[in-house]
């Protein structure tokens, strides 16, 4: 029998050729921390890695969302807690304007501080999300509360544009103005407009201020109702986050165990092919020396 020696080169080439490149994807593998650089080294895996991208892609504008109806949530309830302290300090003042020991300085000083309620009180009912868009406005972007020039207000009666959160769901950041001033009949504004106006004249104070007491309560009401649906809204998208957060924790396990190198392993794996590539090498090297090789060309 002979052995070709090309053959015998071809074939110990070849072997020490495949530990090597074997060798090569190991170490970079450690270095990169990564199993698979390409799409060839795992069809399978690959594409449900880029399965998995796309999904993190998708829950990030999601996230941003929510984060985004969180805030605007947020800042409305901040808003009507502040609307709410104002409709009580003015029902105070209401309570005080009834006494008959009131001269015409004191009814005047209450005046004056409702028309600065008034005043605070169309500026929080204005106020803008993250968005620009106003809170209890409509999708428009226009005023949501408005003092005409009568002396009347006008409060918008169309919800803000909601926010897309998740599975096609949305939600809005705010309320109308409506709700939160003048539903149920009557509007707190033009109540503590009546009973300023009524202090400044003098005329039927005791009255105006019963009627004002009367309207304040239902206005304190009302802000506490719309106060109540924002709460729910941020208790959903709070749970929506955390949906959100978990689906992404379970999606980087995933990624994680279809493209990370397990470290461990894999220098285990080196060290094995490094031993046998060095054997390999040596037997080769031992096989080209030997005189027998020589004689059987």
């Amino acid at each position: 029998m002979q052995i070709s020696t090309s053959l015998f080169y071809d074939r110990g080439s070849q072997a020490m050729a495949t530990l090597t490149g074997r060798a090569d994807t190991l170490q970079t593998q450690i270095a990169t921390t990564k199993r698979l650089s390409k799409a060839s080294d795992d069809s399978v895996a690959y594409t449900r890695l880029q399965g998995i991208a796309r999904a993190d892609a998708d829950a990030k504008v999601t996230t941003g969302n929510l984060d985004l109806a969180a805030a605007g949530l947020a800042t409305a309830d901040t808003t009507l807690d502040a609307i709410g302290s104002q409709v009580q300090r003015a029902s105070e003042l209401a309570i005080s304007a009834r006494s008959g020991s009131l001269d015409s300085a004191g009814r005047q000083a209450i005046a004056a501080e409702l028309d600065g309620i008034l005043d605070q009180l169309v500026s929080l009912g204005n106020t803008a999300d993250a968005r620009g868009q106003p809170l209890f406005g409509g999708p428009d972007g226009g005023a949501a509360v408005t003092r005409n020039a009568d002396g009347s207000f006008s409060f918008a009666g169309t919800l803000p544009s909601a926010i897309p959160t998740s599975d096609g769901q949305s939600i809005q950041p705010g309320d109308t103005a409506q709700r939160v001033f003048a539903a149920g009949g009557g509007d707190t504004l033009s109540t503590i407009a009546a009973l300023a106006a009524a202090l400044r004249s003098g005329t039927d104070v005791d009255a105006a201020a019963a009627t004002a007491v009367t309207g304040l309560a239902a206005g304190g009401d009302r802000v506490t109702t719309v106060r109540a649906s924002l709460g729910a809204r941020a208790a959903r998208i709070e749970l929506d986050q955390a949906t959100v957060k978990q689906a992404g924790i379970d999606r980087e396990a995933l990624r994680s165990g279809l493209e990370d190198t397990d470290i461990t392993a894999t220098i285990a794996e080196l060290q094995k092919t490094m031993t046998i590539l060095s054997a390999t090498q040596s037997s080769f090297t031992k096989l080209q020396g030997l005189s027998l090789f020589d004689y059987l060309r």
